[in-house]
């Protein structure tokens, strides 16, 4: 007997684009068995709310404005939790909604079985690094090395550092759009609130280079063209889950190539951080090669996917407290905090109610526009002088940015006492700040902007 479609569509069989090849398959095998091979996958509905765990490692707030953040963050992170592959979640004490309900707050960390691009959002590899000097060296000469060997600001630049070998492109899907960028935004460090911060450590006083920036536009490539994919196959297995966490599963090719594509830029972006410091280093008399890796120089990324046992842990600005969250981790991590305060070099718990897991710097409890409105009442010059009395403070575009400004983060010293009530990391010393350069508000006067200026 040949089979027919119709055999198909009376065993259970819903036809589609793939019906010609499983008639084929059918008649060589059987109807059962074509059955069993081309079934589409059963279409996953949500959770039930309250179905997933949940751990809140953060206050309440002690006025308004904090209460309404917390609240934000955890109504946003119960209704991402519903995501079908999801295991479990956590927030840091730094936490600030980052978009519409349903989307991961910076400072949320979430346990998945598969990997979802809109979890560590565009900025990939958003991650600190640190470079401390044993030898004698003026904070004032680093910083001005500093500011002659990194770029702030949109795109890259003609001259750039020499990046790391990038041969394996051409092999990844997720890496070919990202390739055409790689050699000019490298040993860059983009705007919002990335920095690059001088000063010394507490513990014995010498002076360190600290640097916080992620993967510029070759990791904002990698991540459009993994929620595209993502979208494909939200489509396919889950219709009813939320557009950004859509995921990728990690049993097919598409998994294993985004997996790829994001340790390559890992591998890109710490690179990038210590052209940077080696550069500045060499500027003020100090060899490279004498800096040894743990000691010297350690860094980790706190925008990232982080696999363990099988599960991979989503943090949007969060930084892990696990041994072993790297091929190359060591015992220490940073925390920043913002411009005025010490940047905290810590040792982490690997506490269970954190997933693993502590905050990545301060947070907000105003948007970048809210806290400008706030302020608003004076000058950005008359803001800038106030809050940076004492400090080295530098906007490559030669413009403040006032949401940058101290004043913009949460309170320095409640995050550090959340830190220790719950049990998070462990602080072993710190680099107290001399100074920073920061993009600043390169929009203010854009080239784009003058032109129509002009034009006008």
């Amino acid at each position: 007997m040949t089979i027919t479609g119709k055999h198909l569509l009376n065993a259970g069989l819903p036809s589609g684009p793939y019906f010609k090849e499983a008639i084929a398959y059918a008649n060589v095998h059987s109807v059962e068995a074509a059955v069993q091979k081309f079934q589409p996958p059963r279409k996953l509905k949500l959770k039930s709310k309250g179905a997933t765990p949940l751990y809140r490692n953060i206050d309440d707030g002690t006025n308004d404005a904090e209460r309404a953040n917390v609240e934000a963050v955890m109504d946003t992170m119960e209704e991402l939790l519903r995501t079908p592959v999801v295991i479990s979640g956590a927030v840091m004490p730094d936490a600030c909604p980052a978009g519409s309900l349903g989307t991961i707050p910076v400072g949320g960390v979430v346990a998945s079985t598969a990997i979802h691009p809109g979890m560590h959002s565009a900025d990939v590899c958003c991650s600190m690094a640190i470079t401390i000097f044993d030898q004698d060296v003026e904070p004032k000469a680093v910083l001005d090395a500093v500011h002659g060997a990194t770029h702030f600001g949109p795109g890259g630049r003609q001259s750039p550092l020499t990046g790391p070998n990038i041969g394996s492109v051409a092999r990844n899907q997720f890496l070919k759009a990202a390739d055409p960028m790689m050699a000019s935004h490298f040993g860059t460090q983009g705007d919002g609130n990335h920095f690059a911060f001088v000063g010394r450590l507490k513990s014995d006083g010498r002076v360190a280079i600290v640097t916080h920036h992620g993967s510029r536009g070759p990791g904002a490539a990698i991540y459009k063209a993994g929620m595209a994919c993502a979208e494909k196959w939200r489509q396919k297995l889950s219709p009813d889950t939320l557009k950004q966490n859509a995921w990728i599963p990690m049993d097919s090719q598409d998994g294993v190539d985004y997996w790829d594509a994001l340790q390559f830029i890992r591998y890109w972006t710490k690179n990038s951080h210590f052209a940077i410091h080696d550069a500045a280093a060499r500027a003020v008399g100090v060899d490279p090669d004498s800096f040894q890796w743990n000691n010297h120089q350690f860094w980790n990324e706190h925008n990232f996917v982080f696999e363990r046992d099988g599960v991979f842990y989503h943090a949007k600005g969060a930084t892990p407290a696990f041994s072993g969250w790297g091929a190359d981790s060591g015992e220490f991590t940073l925390i920043p905090m913002n411009m005025g305060q010490p940047v905290l070099i810590v040792t982490g718990h690997d506490n269970e109610d954190s997933l693993g897991f502590a905050p990545h710097g301060a947070g907000r409890n105003y948007s970048r526009s809210q806290h400008k409105r706030l302020v608003g009442d004076r000058t950005d010059e008359e803001i800038f002088v106030v809050e940076t009395a004492g400090l080295d403070v530098r906007f490559f575009s030669g413009n403040i940015d006032v949401s940058e400004l101290p004043s913009a983060y949460k309170d320095a010293a409640s995050v550090r006492a959340q830190i220790a009530k719950y049990d998070l990391c462990t602080i072993v010393d710190e680099v107290l700040p001399y100074g920073c350069i920061m993009a600043g508000d390169f929009e203010k006067d854009a080239p784009w902007k003058r032109r129509k200026k002009v034009v006008a």
